[in-house]
């Protein structure tokens, strides 16, 4: 390992974590059965997780544990349970994604080393800030930065004494990680669980400029970057591919160690990826790390392209020379299954043997002798053994009591109780302390850290706040502020994402408009999140809701009360809390993406607020990418920020498996796909009366398929109407057709 470098490769089972240890990585990121975004991956049992761990550091290489996922309330306990096993392991970080999580390892956990994952894409100063105070010691940057974005934001952790992760080779989401809800949606199947169905490789109808996989992007490749990534001060170098096999674990991870020790320790960059393409690829790209967001990123095809490109670079002009391509392609392939196969098969990550003697002998203290790999360890009783005629020390009981030493490193190999004597008495606690002190050793001579119980979390003496719910209302266009006028109802405004282009605009319209509050995109990247700091700063809102961290860690600085927006992601008091007592949150908005079950055991701190979106078009993801090129076209080769600040279109795309999205683009946002119906869910007001202060109906003007029979003015009266109770439900689904509850219905 390099002092300016890690190499951090994926392990989604055994073989290739096997496989990227022998390659030279410096570290590898790998997850359990449970609570990792990779279910799909074959992972890790908890038994041979500590073999794996000792494998890699007689390598010099890290083990990471991908804990990556929203955590629901009713898990808390088991992954508390698996915490208090990992701290006395030797893994040496775990990787973190939910809010709740960060808090629990913060206040409980404290040894283990936190990074947080890409689901919370993080792609700003506020958002290191929000994290570092979470304890991470870093941060996996958004997939989507270029190369200037990315220096910034590294040298700004560094001087925040936090590192940057930077993926350089892999997949490549269509979507920003941790805002893409279309598996979610469409399945149930979500993406923040680690079980995204990949919706976007998918085949669709074939579009307007002749694509059948409209979302289908290139995979992501950094390799030329070396120099740059270097010069930006990026740490980590991380490979995606935790469901890759191990010969492809092995390739990758061995090209990329080739470059990065060629550049350490010659300055010279390596250039031939011959490599790269003989394993399993889209081709490549890596025009967001360029900034260059261009058409030629996508890619009409999911699979692997690696014939394809040997068959271009040998210029094939026949089948036959194709199929020989082919051929050649494939036993390559097979001779590095074979190489791999070779070079790991004497790694072993078995339990260490464990051999014990017991000697008792009247008048002298129990003696324990421990043969390791390591030598001989001797362990006495605090006092001596004495005759008895009962309780006395007999063969089944002392090996009952020996075979308890096993633990997750080591496995008891021969118990010797041929110096046990017969009839001898010591007390069972002096037993107990010898066992603990067995724990020890076994534990490399560090104490064991004792079990953590966590008290659930309190509910709120205020518990009627949410008898009388208000009802709010989210718009986006100036034409709507006549709403400010309606009774009972509180109007947030949508910033856009490219907020520093119109700022001045935005800060004239919040002044003049005091009663109307802003509402904080997910994304804001470079100058659009200094914008967004210098808007808080010149109109000092009374109240904002956001769903950027980092804007909400700029409103905790400034003293400015800020409500966690739907797209933070938060399904469990622990993120509640977490918000309150580290960020002075006010309330927080709970994730759509859970059910009526999943949402009943949530309690809310004392003077914390509760908001529930019950009508909105549904964002299934958001893409820096330009979603138009692939369906209806676009004139501009390239997405640019004038793209950003004036482009709005709109289209939709049908997948064979008949399922419809809208592609919707407004002034000042990025691309976006959205759901055909809107979500519509009135059964939530009396699902969970009591709990939400508040309901947020969006009235946007996003073109989706559902109609509204309604005027806006209108609309909002028959919502005030359900949130009392005077209609029945069916009255407003009457006026909106088709929606949709299926979230609510399926949850995670």
């Amino acid at each position: 390992m390099s002092d300016q470098f890690e190499l951090l490769a994926p392990g989604g089972d055994l073989e290739s974590i096997k496989a990227a240890i022998i390659a030279g990585a410096d570290a590898v990121y790998c997850g359990l059965d449970n609570f990792n975004a990779r279910n799909r991956a074959t992972n890790l049992t908890f038994e041979n997780l500590s073999g794996v761990v000792r494998l890699a550091h007689q390598h010099q290489c890290k083990i990471f544990l991908t804990l990556n996922v929203i955590i629901l309330e009713s898990e808390v306990p088991a992954l508390v349970r698996l915490l208090n096993k990992l701290v006395n392991t030797d893994i040496d970080g775990v990787i973190v994604q939910d809010i709740g999580l960060f808090s629990i390892l913060k206040t409980h956990f404290p040894t283990l080393d936190v990074h947080a994952s890409t689901q919370l894409n993080t792609h700003n100063e506020g958002q290191i800030l929000f994290l570092k105070q979470l304890t991470a010691s870093r941060m996996n940057l958004s997939r989507e930065l270029n190369i200037d974005e990315i220096k910034h934001l590294a040298q700004f952790g560094h001087q925040h004494d936090v590192l940057m992760e930077v993926f350089v080779h892999g997949s490549y989401c269509i979507g920003f990680s941790g805002l893409c809800y279309i598996s979610s949606v469409r399945n149930g199947s979500s993406g923040n669980r680690g079980r995204c169905s990949q919706p976007c490789r998918e085949q669709y109808q074939t579009t307007e400029v002749g694509r059948d996989y409209p979302l289908n992007l290139k995979d992501n490749s950094a390799y030329s970057d070396m120099a740059a990534l270097a010069d930006a001060g990026v740490y980590s170098l991380k490979v995606e591919g935790r469901i890759k096999k191990s010969h492809y674990v092995y390739t990758v991870v061995d090209t990329w160690r080739k470059q990065i020790d060629s550049y350490c320790s010659k300055g010279e960059m390596l250039t031939d990826t011959s490599r790269l393409y003989t394993v399993f690829n889209r081709d490549f790209s890596n025009a967001f790390l360029k900034g260059d967001i261009n058409k030629s990123m996508f890619i009409d095809n999911p699979r692997d392209h690696a014939a394809t490109h040997f068959s271009n670079i040998y210029s094939c002009t026949s089948m036959d020379d194709v199929k020989a391509v082919k051929k050649k392609l494939y036993d390559t392939k097979t001779d590095i299954i074979q190489e791999v196969e070779r070079v790991t098969e004497d790694l072993c990550v078995e339990k260490l043997p464990l051999d014990v003697k017991v000697i008792a002998v009247e008048g002298q203290p129990l003696n324990v002798e421990l043969r390791t790999t390591q030598g001989l360890v001797e362990l006495k009783s605090a006092s001596s053994l004495v005759a008895a005629g009962k309780f006395t020390l007999d063969e089944e009981g002392v090996t009952k009591w020996v075979n308890s030493f096993a633990n997750a490193d080591y496995q008891v190999n021969e118990v010797d109780l041929s110096a046990l004597g017969s009839g001898l008495y010591i007390p069972y606690k002096e037993q107990t302390a010898i066992k603990e002190q067995v724990a020890v050793v076994l534990n490399g001579n560090k104490p064991l850290i004792a079990p953590v119980e966590l008290a659930k979390p309190l509910k709120a003496a205020n518990t009627d706040v949410g008898q009388n719910p208000h009802l709010y209302t989210l718009i986006s266009s100036q034409s709507d502020l006549s709403l400010l006028s309606e009774p009972d109802t509180t109007v947030y405004y949508q910033l856009p994402e490219a907020l520093a282009s119109d700022l001045p605009k935005l800060v004239a319209l919040f002044k003049e408009n005091a009663q109307l509050l802003p509402w904080f995109p997910a994304i804001l990247i470079g100058e659009n999140y200094e914008a967004a700091v210098t808007f808080l700063e010149q109109v000092k809102p009374s109240r904002i809701v956001t769903n950027n961290s980092g804007v909400g860690y700029a409103a905790y600085q400034l003293g400015i009360d800020w409500v966690a927006g739907p797209q933070m992601n938060i399904i469990n008091s622990y993120s509640l809390a977490c918000l309150k007592e580290e960020f002075n949150c006010v309330g927080a908005f709970v994730s759509n993406e859970i059910n009526k079950k999943q949402i009943k055991p949530l309690v809310k701190p004392d003077n914390f607020e509760l908001y529930y979106s019950i009508y909105h078009p549904i964002t299934l993801l958001t893409s820096r990418q330009c979603l138009f090129h692939q369906t209806v076209g676009c004139k501009k080769k390239r997405f640019d920020d004038k793209c950003l600040r004036k482009c709005d279109k709109s289209a939709s795309i049908l997948s064979l498996k008949h399922a419809s999205y809208v592609v919707d683009k407004q002034r000042g946002a990025h691309n976006a796909l959205y759901s055909q119906e809107n979500y519509l869910n009135v059964d939530v007001l009396n699902d969970h009366s009591g709990l939400f202060n508040g309901y947020m109906v969006d009235l946007r003007d996003i073109k989706t398929h559902t109609q509204i029979a309604l005027e806006k003015p209108q609309l909002l009266e028959a919502f005030r109407e359900q949130l009392k109770g005077d209609v029945a439900p069916a009255e407003i689904h009457a006026k909106l057709a088709p929606t949709t509850m299926a979230q609510y219905k399926k949850g995670l």
